[in-house]
């Protein structure tokens, strides 16, 4: 699901601890949206992101990947 303007989602998202982790989690957001912004902040474990997706279609994706996605 996806919305018309672009927000920035906060989650809070475990088991991320290097820089494979940020491009994985970077990559299953743009693989929803190449237009995304995905900024990733490994030592508090948070990711933001600038979007026109839904905070859940954005979780799922990084969910998929491995890591515990929720809102932040």
């Amino acid at each position: 699901m996806s919305i018309t303007t672009p927000q920035t989602l906060q989650l809070s998202v475990k088991g991320m601890s290097c820089q494979h982790c940020v491009k994985s989690v970077t990559n299953a957001v743009h693989a929803l949206d190449p237009q995304a912004t995905v900024q990733v902040d490994l030592a508090q474990g948070r990711v933001s992101v600038n979007t026109v997706l839904a905070l859940d279609a954005v979780a799922k994706a990084i969910s998929e990947e491995g890591y515990e996605a929720q809102a932040a």
